[in-house]
């Protein structure tokens, strides 16, 4: 019989029907601790009371109306991203490949009103993941993820990830801008350097061309800042934001100095959906719980005790795990053992983590995760490191 679900997943035989905080309760009724949040989405846990209370209040109100009238939720959250952040203008969109597509869109509009319309590349690096799209694909470019797809979409340079010699052979008078995560995530949580970012910065306005940067999975307080290109002291030009953005909710985003977005005049870019009611009074509640100094603090107290356990567990299992590494609740550990076994173990001790590239699990846990669940997350991981000594 022929599934009624596209077949693009594989799925593990999991399906969970209540979230509760840190926790997630299977049809069965088994509780899973879910170092996942849905893939660093879910950043105040599984039904966050703020959340629910700002979601349903709003549905009883106006779910949507459409980008051809004013949204007082979607002018209340541009307000208080720019009033957090570098940007002066932001696009409400619906996930992290449509702010792709967009930031794409942006930087070479830019150029074009400029009167360079030639000047279109946009220099990537390996091991990134910038959505599905096929601007996405393409600023990937790697046959994993291009592999049928073509003729892919041109005007993107691919070097070597923290090639600085190469970025600086590589930009000329046609590149528009350099688009790069300061943490790659399905890369295998491989942060940027401060001083790189910095470097990568400083080359960018020596040549004059944009720096974007996507903050999809590294943004929205999981790295104890709001954004983790603060902690390198720099500011984007354009900067693509969902996942956590919304805890849950479908929702994205397009920051942007007024320079950047000066070609995004009306008609030149739209959604449907995007920055709709429902989507925009959750971010204004997600906003409102995270982007406090007693909240970040406590993301980074609470993940440097999570990071000094994991370093233990590594010295107790050095034939399963490797190096940990990431900043904050963006944290990745390096297997030995296969990364896929990793994680199914974890499903047997019921225990979520998500596999990412170089062998690496990911562990992306609500930034809400408490001490106590910090300590039974390594509890469960020593018994998934054990059941793989033991296979």
């Amino acid at each position: 019989m022929i599934p009624s679900i596209l077949p693009t997943y594989t799925r593990a035989p999991l399906s969970f029907v209540k979230g509760e905080g840190s926790w997630l309760i299977e049809a069965d009724g088994r509780r899973f601790l879910d170092l996942g949040a849905g893939i660093a989405v879910n950043a105040l846990g599984h039904a966050h009371p703020a959340l629910v209370k700002a979601l349903t209040e709003q549905a009883e109100a106006l779910w949507h109306v459409s980008n051809l009238y004013r949204i007082p939720q979607q002018e209340a959250l541009a307000d208080k991203l720019v009033e957090a952040t570098f940007a002066d203008t932001v696009f409400f969109t619906n996930s992290g490949t449509e702010s792709c597509e967009l930031a794409v869109k942006m930087a070479r509009k830019y150029w074009y009103d400029k009167g360079q319309p030639a000047r279109t590349d946009i220099i990537t690096f390996s091991g990134s993941f910038h959505g599905r799209s096929s601007a996405g694909i393409a600023a990937v470019g790697s046959e994993k993820m291009t592999k049928g797809f073509g003729p892919l979409l041109p005007g993107f340079k691919h070097l070597e990830w923290r090639d600085l010699d190469g970025l600086k052979a590589a930009i000329d008078d046609q590149t528009a801008a350099v688009l790069l995560e300061p943490i790659q995530g399905e890369g295998g949580i491989r942060p940027l350097p401060d001083a790189e970012l910095k470097a990568i910065r400083a080359l960018c306005d020596e040549a004059g061309c944009l720096l974007i940067l996507d903050e999809v999975q590294c943004g929205m307080g999981r790295t104890g800042r709001l954004f983790a290109h603060e902690w390198a002291g720099i500011v984007p030009d354009i900067m693509m934001v969902a996942k956590g953005i919304g805890g849950g909710f479908p929702l994205g985003a397009v920051l942007a100095t007024e320079e950047a977005a000066s070609g995004m005049t009306a008609g030149t870019h739209g959604s449907t959906y995007g920055g709709n009611p429902l989507g925009c009074a959750v971010g204004c509640a997600v906003m409102d719980e995270i982007n406090t100094p007693a909240f970040l603090d406590a993301v980074n107290r609470k993940a440097g005790m999570l990071q000094q356990k994991l370093e233990g567990l590594i010295a107790a299992h050095p034939e399963v795990f490797e190096e940990v590494r990431g900043t904050g609740f963006m944290l990745g550990l390096k297997c030995k053992a296969p990364n896929t076994d990793v994680v199914a173990a974890g499903y047997d001790n019921l225990l979520i983590t998500v596999p990412a590239g170089d062998n690496v699990i990911r562990l992306l846990p609500p930034l809400t995760l408490s001490e106590e669940e910090i300590a039974e997350a390594l509890i469960r991981l020593d018994a998934v490191a054990c059941q793989i000594e033991s296979a």
